[in-house]
């Protein structure tokens, strides 16, 4: 018979149920919302064009540059495409100045960056390099230019492939005199001013990034339908009909390539059912969210990424503590400065860890325990609480990241085709949480539209390095952009 303590904990292991109906639902409400977001702006679901019109296959050849500006750090790579699905690259990576993130100008900033850049191609392209210069000095017209994709996460407002004006900045910068200027022609100027052969010919999205990679490197003749980010936050990105995005008509200046009569979108489904009419919620949900710095935003994202899945737990565990006999035996000791007590103290590799110990003595969730909580002595009934509320949070997690992909399976109709339908997938959670394909792909079946052939016809493939040679593909993708400037062809 079970125990008074596991009784409490499976009682509310139930509230993170999420049955086969609710998929459905959720499927149904993010097809709508989405068909919204395409058509209008200032929507839940942004459905952001991103200007790419065209995914890889493989075959693309040329040597490429990518740059990413994410949070603390700056890295440039070059990326040189075999045209085999095969790739070389290579890398460096600097940490930012604290006082150019905040106090300085965007003068300041884009020419440390540039400055970077420069750096990395005399150590690794000098040859090209110093041929630039020469031509430069002799009066050449004709230059060889590398073409760059400027990862930049940050919100974007973009106007086409290469132009896209910052909104805000977010991860600790704050240099107002940016704000609202074209960060791609922030970083040109830098460039030209050192006078580098580089031209600035994409502004990247990571997701989007993922799906060019996966595309690149993946199997087959069809090209990757959605990239997918289940890490730190969650994302995605899928191809969609240009007549589908009406409010394309509505953005000024916008300019693109029509030829593919496709277009990446970038969802930001971490947005998702704000408004909590079909997203599942708990007591523990609702706290986070309330105690969250942006409370009632990126809903979906709070249910499913690895920032809050530690959080949902130790709020649950906290609960046991408080009102059952976790941790009560007279052993067991948890101490007052303990992360259980401390918001955000429950970091989400404790889930992976716990969720992968199968032994009978579980020695795994014990050293998770003592590791991540200073908890010595745990009895056996303290591990398995842990383990039921453990399984059920990131079962749940997996599960409602099925919703977003079984809807764009739907919405696109490319499960009406005979062709393998491929999705590229990145994030440490999705990468490393145990079994979450497998439970992303029960709830996948459950929705009759994709049902049981779902799994013979979608592939799902890790896809690594979407900020590197992602942008670099989609560098590629915008220097055969008829509605630019036509780059020289370059050779290795």
């Amino acid at each position: 018979m079970s125990s008074p303590l596991l009784a409490e904990a499976t009682r509310i292991a139930r509230e993170f149920d999420y049955p086969a109906d609710q998929v459905q639902r959720g499927v149904a409400e993010y097809i709508r919302q989405s068909n919204e977001g395409l058509a209008k702006e200032n929507t839940t679901l942004s459905q952001i064009p991103t200007f790419v019109t065209a995914v890889p296959n493989g075959t693309e050849k040329g040597l490429y540059l990518a740059v990413d500006l994410g949070g603390t750090n700056f890295r440039v790579c070059s990326v040189q495409l075999h045209g085999d699905t095969t790739f070389s690259l290579t890398q460096s990576k600097i940490m930012i100045p604290r006082e150019l993130m905040a106090s300085g100008t965007s003068k300041d900033l884009f020419t440390f960056l540039a400055r970077q850049i420069e750096a990395f191609l005399r150590i690794h392209h000098n040859e090209h390099f110093e041929a630039h210069q020469r031509r430069r000095r002799e009066g050449h017209e004709e230059e060889e230019l590398f073409d760059l994709g400027f990862t930049f996460s940050f919100p974007v407002r973009q106007y086409g492939i290469n132009s896209g004006t910052l909104i805000r900045w977010t991860k600790g910068f704050n240099i107002p005199d940016a704000v609202g200027h074209d960060v791609c022609a922030l970083l040109q100027s830098a460039i030209d001013h050192l006078d580098l052969p580089v031209r600035v010919a994409a502004l990247v999205n990571d997701t989007v990034g993922t799906l060019m990679a996966r595309s690149y490197t993946s199997p087959g003749e069809t090209g990757t339908l959605i990239g997918a980010i289940f890490g730190t936050g969650t994302n995605g990105a899928y191809v969609e009909k240009l007549e589908n995005i009406t409010k394309l008509k509505h953005i000024k200046d916008a300019h693109y390539d029509t030829h593919t009569g496709e277009m990446i979108i970038n969802a930001e489904w971490g947005s998702f059912d704000n408004q909590l009419s079909v997203l599942p919620s708990t007591i523990y949900d609702r706290d986070l969210d309330a105690d969250s710095n942006n409370p009632g935003i990126q809903m979906f994202e709070k249910r499913v990424s690895g920032m809050f899945l530690g959080e949902i737990l130790r709020r649950a565990l906290l609960d046991l503590y408080n009102n059952a006999q976790l941790f009560k035996a007279t052993e067991t000791s948890v101490p007052s400065d303990s992360f259980l007590h401390r918001q955000w103290g429950l970091d989400t590799s404790l889930l992976s860890d716990v969720e992968g110990d199968t032994l009978p003595q579980m020695p795994k969730i014990k050293a998770a325990l003592k590791e991540h909580l200073a908890i010595e002595n745990p009895t056996d009934d303290d591990c398995k609480a842990v383990k039921i509320l453990t399984h059920a949070i990131g079962k749940r997690a997996a599960r409602l990241s099925a919703v977003p992909l079984a809807a764009v399976l739907i919405h696109t109709g490319k499960l009406d085709t005979d062709d393998i339908v491929d999705v590229g997938v990145d994030g440490s959670v999705v990468e490393f949480y145990p079994n979450f394909e497998g439970h992303l792909r029960d709830a996948l079946r459950e929705v009759p539209e994709v049902g049981v052939a779902g799994d013979k016809k979608v592939r799902i493939g890790i896809s690594k390095d979407g900020s590197g040679v992602g942008a670099a593909l989609i560098a590629l993708v915008a220097s055969k952009d008829e509605t630019l400037k036509n780059p020289v062809e370059k050779s290795s």
